[in-house]
């Protein structure tokens, strides 16, 4: 078997070696020479690798029908290797496009490529530097045909799902692989800023060391509701020491976060669909506020005023709240995902399966989580699954999570993750929401029109200024 990999940073170079560790041989290309040859230096003998110094010598070695893994920075760079790449293949032969690729991309290229008589796979791969080697989590989108072709060797490379699978499934037709695969950055970006939030509570707060925070998020691991990567390496991160310093690595950090996109292509295909996803909204908010060093300069000068009155609990009493309150939180994200995944599904026809979806992150992905066993079942139209998690949406856990938004937004700290699953799980509730009063404005001053509650029809007001 053989596979030809294009792009040797972190996520390609590892992806080749875990194809190479399978008997694979894999052919090798990277824009600048020096990376495939420092490549070759680290791990020429752990496989069977072919190093390629141009295109053509990389097309040329591998025999057809040729599969070839495209791992190059989403945008013009995939459009100028499928370009330069496409002038050496033949009809029928394979690319699959395993970066983030934005997945209308993806649906362009798709046609583009077949016109060439090339075969267009646009995948998403999670899993991170460590699951790209040992096994990550594979969202193939596009035709069936060459995805049953390639999915062997997909299945040889990907994580086990913990239930006698592979975490690896046709997702569908187009750009589908694609978009699950943003979605899944999306609940990444949502469950990272919930973390982050309850470690505020806890910090600032409840007065907790680093220590006790390693510990918090090391107890939390064991725990079947809150065991997941994150929470795992979480608890890691409060224990790295700074070798200069001396002092924790996490505090010397600078509170500026960083983003690729996907996490905005997750925002702006929620409005496009029609799904609200407020939790993964404030987290993409709050990355930006975060890197606006002007307007947090600014707002340093707004009158800051806070009164409390609700009694503090004890530290323990503290943490048991916060475990509650970031089980829901973590509940809703996945909730409003697998919500925008059903959304595009239906709109664009691609049958996404979203037990399968929920399967194949159980192992090798960033969002691996046990808590996907429930959505999983829920969406097999198991009742165990949807009674399971309306039982961890109520009782005692949704007093909790009221509880710690309300003692975080007395004191002044910003929740607004854990506030906008609150509110997304109150207004889902509700029967009436005060949307009538703003349809009723829109009529106002623009005559747009209104539905009523009596009877059928489209109708206007007549509003009289006072």
């Amino acid at each position: 078997m053989q596979l030809g990999v294009i792009g040797l940073g972190t996520m390609g170079a590892n992806l080749a070696r875990n194809a190479a560790s399978r008997g694979v041989e894999v052919s090798l290309f990277n824009r600048t020479r020096e990376k495939t040859d420092s490549f070759i230096a680290s791990y020429g003998g752990k496989g069977k690798f072919m190093p390629c110094i141009t295109i053509a010598e990389f097309a040329k070695s591998l025999k057809r029908t040729r599969v070839i893994l495209l791992m190059v920075q989403a945008g013009s760079a995939v459009d100028a290797v499928l370009k330069e790449l496409t002038e050496y293949l033949d009809d029928g032969d394979i690319i699959i496009d395993g970066g983030n690729s934005l997945y209308r991309d993806t649906e362009r290229r798709i046609k583009e490529m077949a016109e060439k008589g090339i075969r267009l796979i646009g995948m998403g791969v999670s899993g991170g530097e460590e699951g790209a080697l040992k096994g990550p989590s594979m969202m193939p989108g596009g035709d069936g045909k060459a995805i049953r072709e390639v999915l062997p060797l997909l299945q040889s490379m990907a994580a086990d799902d913990g239930l006698g699978g592979k975490c690896v499934t046709h997702i569908g037709p187009k750009g589908a692989g694609h978009f699950v695969k943003m979605v899944h950055n999306g609940i990444e970006y949502a469950v990272m800023q919930l973390i982050a939030e309850i470690y505020d509570v806890l910090k600032t707060i409840g007065g907790y060391t680093d220590a006790q925070l390693a510990e918090t998020f090391a107890a939390w691991n064991t725990l079947p509701e809150l065991q997941s990567f994150l929470v795992e390496i979480t608890g890691t991160i409060f224990q790295a020491k700074d070798t200069k310093s001396g002092k924790a690595l996490v505090d010397m950090i600078r509170d500026k976060g960083g983003q690729k996109g996907t996490g905005k292509w997750t925002v702006a295909a929620a409005m496009e669909y029609g799904v609200p996803v407020p939790a993964i909204t404030a987290a993409v908010e709050a990355r930006i506020l975060s890197s606006n060093a002007a307007l947090r300069s600014e707002g340093k000068k707004f009158s800051h005023v806070i009164d409390i009155h609700d009694p503090l609990p004890r530290p323990m009493k503290l943490r048991s709240l916060c475990a509650a309150t970031l089980e829901l939180g973590v509940l809703l994200a996945y909730h409003q995902g697998f919500a925008l995944i059903k959304a595009a599904s239906d709109a664009e026809g691609w049958k996404v399966d979203l037990a399968e979806t929920a399967r194949i992150w159980r192992g090798g992905c960033i969002v691996r989580s046990q808590a996907l066993a429930i959505f999983q079942d829920m969406y097999k139209e198991r009742s165990s699954g949807r009674d399971h998690f309306l039982h961890r949406l109520g009782g005692e856990r949704q007093l909790d999570l009221r509880r710690i938004v309300g003692i975080g937004v007395s004191r002044g700290l910003p929740l607004p993750a854990l506030s906008g699953s609150l509110t997304y799980l109150d207004a889902l509730h509700r029967d009436w929401l005060p949307q009538n009063l703003v349809v009723a404005q829109r009529d106002f001053f623009g005559a747009h029109g209104f539905e009523r509650t009596d009877r059928d029809g489209v109708f206007h007001g007549e509003w009289k200024r006072n």
